[in-house]
Order: structure tokens, then C-alpha cells, then sequence
């Protein structure tokens, strides 16, 4: 049995057991039910928002972590305007504690 669940403005593949890192969710320790997309169990196949209204996919945020360093310049010309920047974004590591189809 997989799901695909949406956080963050993305979407994921997730099976039980999994550890993914995500956008940051919540403090650490915590439990999280996240939204189904998509709930796949052998040949049953949940899609439509009636069907999924019972589903849940439910995990529990293990550590906080910082994603890949994102480097940034902006340049104009004949202007000396030159600027640096940098980002990383928190992220959250869940394991996926559970999948139900309600």
C-alpha cells in the first residue's frame, strides 16, 4: 500500500516506514496527519475527494535539517550594481507512522 500526499505545495510519493524530509511541519516529536492524494492498495485505487474524505496518512517529525545551499547573483550592467545571495531552506525529516483508507 503507497499514498501520495501534498505538503508544502508538493507532492510525495510515501509508504509506511519511509523517513522523507519535507518542508518544515511541525515542533520535533510531534504527530502530523498529512492530506492523501492519492491512496493505492493492490488493485483498489482511491482518487476521488468522496473516497479519500476517511483516508489519512499520519507521521511523526523526526529531526530538523537544512536542505542544499541555493547561491544567487544579480548583475547589471554599466551600473556597478552586483549583488551575492544565498539561501537554505529548514526541513523537516518525518516517517510515515501510518496509511489508512478510512
Amino acid at each position: 500500500m503507497y499514498a501520495v500526499v501534498a505538503t508544502g505545495g508538493k507532492q510525495y510519493k510515501v509508504e509506511q516506514g519511509q523517513v522523507l524530509e519535507v518542508e518544515r511541519v511541525g515542533a520535533i516529536g510531534s504527530d502530523i496527519d498529512l492530506r492523501p492524494v492519492l491512496v493505492v492498495d493492490g488493485s483498489t485505487v482511491l482518487s476521488n475527494p468522496t473516497d479519500l474524505a476517511g483516508a489519512s496518512v499520519s507521521a511523526k517529525v523526526l529531526d530538523e535539517v537544512k536542505g542544499p545551499k541555493i547561491n544567487g547573483f544579480v548583475y547589471k550592467n554599466a551600473s556597478n550594481n552586483r549583488r551575492r545571495w544565498g539561501h537554505r531552506q529548514t526541513l523537516a525529516r518525518i516517517e510515515i507512522t501510518g496509511i489508512s483508507k478510512g
